[in-house]
């Protein structure tokens, strides 16, 4: 079973946000690249995009699959991770740090109240 990050808030769709102050980095989750397996490729967003909660705005593609990446929270893209453009397998080796996708400036704060505690998370992974 995977340690899940305290200080994270996670969606149904496997990203997990990290928040400091009105900007968020989003992420996918170990169990999310575990499924995926070996990701070879990710298609970033545009910086300065705007896109509300639920929108698809990435795309990371594995040796088993291609899978998009919603927006767990609505806002402006201020920054894409071009280390993880450049090698994907970071997305793998370290998905909670240097693995991250994106950052968003918030517009709706309160999104982050719909989004899952990692106890919740757990839960809905089980344990496997």
């Amino acid at each position: 079973m995977a340690k899940l990050p305290s200080d994270l808030k996670y969606a149904k769709s496997h990203e997990w946000v990290r928040v400091s102050g009105n900007v968020a980095t989003i992420g996918i989750t170990d169990h999310a690249q575990h499924e995926l397996t070996d990701v070879v490729f990710v298609e970033l967003p545009d910086v300065g995009k705007k896109i509300k909660a639920g929108d698809a705005c990435a795309v990371v593609e594995s040796v088993k699959t291609a899978s998009d990446i919603y927006s767990p929270v609505s806002g402006e893209i201020i920054e894409v991770n071009k280390a993880v453009a450049q090698d994907p397998a970071l997305v793998n080796s370290e998905p909670y740090t240097n693995g991250w996708f994106y950052k968003i400036k918030l517009t709706d704060p309160a999104e982050l109240n719909v989004l899952m505690g990692p106890d919740q998370y757990q839960a809905q992974i089980g344990s496997a």
